[in-house]
């Protein structure tokens, strides 16, 4: 038994109908690289069941402790069933783009059973109305309780579930995996006492850790190393309410290139400032059409990874959170840029010096039942509905794909979108993923509090779209100059398949064809106009058709 650590059961503890606490993605496959161009149902199970030793989290479950007196543990589930966590479904016809987020959606506001290992895979085929989606295509919709992982521990399940070439075999060695009893509550309580005895021994610890860092903040405060920011508090939006139990998500892929283009347009400006400013000006764009749009600068909460290299594979969750502005008060796409991009330092600056780490360990000895308490009475008093809620806005989480075509059951993974969980008083949530030569920002929201997704979406798309234009026209002498970069080696050479085409499309609809947003929204003098650009792309890459029938799972 391996039990969890405080961040990891803050989110069991938040866990509820309305809110449950999984992870996710939408994965898109082509099977023209997999063994006679299809791949079956069945191939997909025997394939997770080949490489099932790879990953921690795929046989673990969760026992609780009466009355929630001590945190949960994880044990290796003694009735483990591949066959209910992997799941199988179509879409109607036409099968376009719009009816796999909405059944991802559907599927993704589900609660996962927590009497078994917290994850589900749904394979989905029918993807037949896709532009830029091959005939035979299937996704995958992925959903695994944050608990169990993170962000990068999240990449780590992935590169289990995943191959480097399209016909890598099977792990050689034996799989030397047991189940274990699951313990009795007498045990569990005997535990949970004995723990209570030594967690104020720990906190000591913890605290006597963490005193130099608050002694380096001080310090770096005085001396005006940083400052503390005036955005600590956010002003509250539309979206931080208490949430439905309804979803819907959405995504688009930009390139990569572009990303790293724009980075260059403001000196020191790292990737992860660009996706923060397209963001704020996406949620200025959607707020100011709801005639909602605080004057201050709204805030998006950015997990920070410090998961050592020693604990790759462990489960759970290791992270900090900074807080970072989304400047949603600048109009100027370069000057919100700048702006994120200085204030961010900022965060990071305030963050190192108390040490990120002391962060995450000052998690594990809070009081578990205090924790489920606080938690059940913000959820049931909605305080997230009085102006009681998280002081950032939103949440916006990049993720780091990989830079080589993967692949799973021999079909090549061609494009993925994030999915993340929300709260009460977060209604909305971005990721942003990497992937091969493309970056993809989709984001997760409560239904009732963003019911126009297709309005936002296109509000991300021109977002994107001025902050590059902006960047192309900005003067040369404001660029800095790049170091020359090396070529990052592939973990392995690639394999002869066809290679996808250069471009892609946008996957919900052909440009000319594009939805127009509501007139509610377009009514308003300050409601984004539709763009020509052809910058932005759908999460799905267009590659050479395979031939019609041929490539979807079948059971």
């Amino acid at each position: 038994m391996q039990q969890l650590q405080g961040m990891d059961a803050s989110f069991v503890a938040l866990e509820t109908r309305n809110s449950p606490m999984h992870i996710g993605s939408i994965l898109i496959y082509n099977p023209e690289t997999a063994p006679g161009g299809f791949v079956r149902f069945k191939d997909i199970l025997k394939f997770f069941e080949s490489r099932m030793q790879l990953s921690k989290t795929i046989r673990q479950r969760l026992v609780q402790v009466p009355f929630d007196l001590d945190y949960p543990y994880w044990i290796e589930d003694p009735d483990f069933d591949l066959e209910y966590h992997v799941r199988h479904l179509a879409l109607p016809k036409p099968g376009d783009w719009r009816q796999l987020c909405i059944q991802a959606a559907r599927i993704f506001a589900r609660p996962l059973d927590l009497t078994r290992p917290p994850w589900e895979f749904t394979v989905v085929e029918g993807l037949e109305n896709i532009p830029g989606i091959p005939q035979g295509s299937f996704a995958m919709v992925t959903k695994v309780h944050h608990a169990a992982i993170d962000g990068m521990s999240g990449v780590d399940l992935l590169e289990a579930m995943h191959t480097l070439t399209p016909d890598e075999p099977a792990p050689d060695t034996p799989d030397t995996w047991k189940p274990e009893k699951v313990p009795n509550p007498v045990e569990l309580l005997g535990k949970s006492y004995f723990n209570a005895i030594t967690n104020p021994l720990k906190q000591i610890e913890v605290a006597a850790k963490a005193a130099p860092g608050l002694a380096k903040a001080l310090k770096g405060l005085v001396a005006k190393e940083f400052d503390v920011p005036r955005e600590m508090i956010a002003p509250k939006t539309l979206f931080n309410r208490k949430i439905s139990g309804h979803r819907v998500v959405e995504g688009r892929s930009v390139p990569l290139a572009d990303i790293k283009a724009i980075r260059t347009a403001v000196p020191g400006a790292k990737v992860n400032d660009v996706f923060l400013a397209i963001v704020g000006g996406a949620m200025r764009k959607y707020l100011l059409a709801k005639d909602d749009l605080p004057k201050k600068t709204l805030t998006a909460m950015a997990p920070i990874s410090v998961r050592a290299k020693n604990e790759k594979g462990a489960m759970g969750n290791q992270v900090a959170a900074m807080v970072a502005p989304l400047g949603t008060h600048i109009d100027d796409p370069l000057e919100r840029l700048e702006y994120c991009h200085a204030r961010t330092s900022n965060s990071k600056a305030m963050t190192d010096a108390m040490g990120a780490r002391n962060m995450t360990e000052m998690s594990k000895v809070s009081p578990a039942l205090w924790m489920s308490l606080g938690a059940q009475l913000y959820t049931r008093l909605g305080l997230a509905d009085r102006g009681v809620g998280p002081m950032f806005t939103t949440v916006v989480t990049n993720v780091p794909g990989p830079p080589v075509p993967i692949y799973s059951c021999g079909a090549r993974l061609e494009s993925q979108m994030g999915l993340v969980c929300l709260t009460d008083g977060m209604g909305l949530g971005h990721v942003v993923q990497s992937y091969t030569d493309e970056a993809t920002i989709s984001f997760t929201a409560c239904r009732e509090l963003l019911p126009d997704p297709e309005f936002y979406i296109q509000c991300i798309e021109d977002s994107f779209n001025e902050l590059r234009d902006a960047a192309k026209n900005a003067p040369a002498d404001s660029k800095p100059k790049e170091a020359p970069q090396s070529k990052a080696k592939a973990p392995a050479k690639k394999p002869a398949a066809k290679k996808t085409a250069a471009k892609k499309t946008t996957a919900t609809k052909p440009a000319a064809k594009k939805r127009a947003p509501a007139k509610k929204a377009t009514a308003n003098k300050n409601t984004p106009a539709k763009s020509t650009s052809k910058g932005t792309k759908g999460v799905a890459s267009r590659s050479k058709a395979a031939p019609k029938g041929k490539g979807t799972p079948k059971s």
